[in-house]
């Protein structure tokens, strides 16, 4: 595995900084958007600021780790992502020892699967995107770019993520149902049939909601 850099001192950071050691990364340091963070040390990593990253190492000679979790309404990773790749530098794949990913599942470009998730035959999953812990995503399901699908999620055979759709935590999304971009899935719920682009649904059986979740 590459040397590697985590990008991002939040919570999601510390759980993908797990998962790269998990499986025998070796992360040389944090670097964080927040300039008062640097000289601090996160997960015994020291953080340093983005703004100088290309001052401490070479993007050739170092792969990113996407730290940047789920910021309510703004996909704030999907820029992060957008603007680092911009500039050269490439992100790693992460897969933690503990899920199980079939062997003719497509995993792109910084994607990162977390412990007890399950990744069945036949699944592509797009880049830059997350299944966190104990999400199943079952047989021939496609996730699009910058998806995040929450804890404990189950996808059932066949589902369809557009780009950019969070998922939140407990939900069941039935087999064959297509969400389409920048959708949000309410925690808990059960989404029986399509939802369209940009819309927000929650509850059993989910239905849209006039705000955000």
């Amino acid at each position: 595995m590459d040397s590697l850099v985590l990008f991002g001192a939040g919570g999601h950071g510390k759980v993908l900084l797990d998962a790269a050691r998990a499986g025998g990364g070796r992360v040389l340091f944090c670097a964080d958007d927040d300039a008062a963070r640097a000289g601090t040390v996160f997960c015994g990593l020291e953080v340093k600021p983005a703004a100088q990253l290309g001052s401490f190492c070479n993007c050739g000679n170092v792969a990113l780790l996407n730290g940047i979790g789920y910021v309510g309404g703004r996909n704030v990773r999907a820029h992060v992502h957008a603007r680092l790749t911009a500039g050269g530098w490439r992100f790693a794949t992460v897969c933690h020892p503990a899920a199980v990913i079939a062997q003719d599942a497509v995993l792109a470009d910084g994607v990162q699967v977390l412990a007890g998730a399950v990744v069945a035959p036949s699944v592509r999953v797009g880049v830059n995107s997350i299944i966190n812990h104990r999400a199943v995503v079952d047989h021939d399901c496609v996730v699009g770019e910058h998806c995040h699908v929450a804890p404990g999620v189950t996808l059932c055979g066949g589902v369809r993520l557009g780009s950019g759709v969070f998922v939140g935590a407990g939900a069941t999304v039935v087999p064959g149902v297509s969400i389409g971009d920048g959708a949000v899935i309410g925690a808990g719920a059960t989404v029986l049939r399509h939802v369209s682009a940009g819309s927000v649904v929650a509850g059993t059986p989910a239905i849209p909601l006039a705000g955000k979740v």
